[in-house]
């Protein structure tokens, strides 16, 4: 499907997403796309988590809506306030198929 990359059966195998999305419509557009084998980087910000990682049972393990909203996904957290979370935000943008963002 994509020249050089391994195919594993999804119809999105080797597509790269870099997801800057927070709570519902975004979250689970790009997770739509992992499941369906895109390799998508979710990014967040030390200071400016999605908020959807507030949601969650009281007394419960788990938060559910990010877990469920974040499937499928790798993460790393960048801090676009200095200049090195900056220029690794651009290198992983200019290494993907696809940027979302909302």
């Amino acid at each position: 499907m994509f020249p050089g990359v391994p195919h594993t059966g999804l119809p999105l195998s080797g597509l790269k997403v870099v997801d800057c999305t927070i709570w519902q419509q975004g979250t689970y557009a790009s997770a739509m796309l992992a499941d369906f084998g895109a390799d998508v980087i979710k990014v967040e910000g030390p200071d400016s988590p999605d908020p959807g990682r507030g949601v969650s049972i009281p007394g419960g393990p788990l938060n559910h809506y990010f877990e469920s909203h974040n499937r499928n996904k790798r993460s790393i957290i960048l801090d676009l306030k200095h200049p090195e979370g900056r220029e690794t935000l651009l290198r992983l943008i200019e290494n993907a198929d696809v940027f979302v963002q909302n």
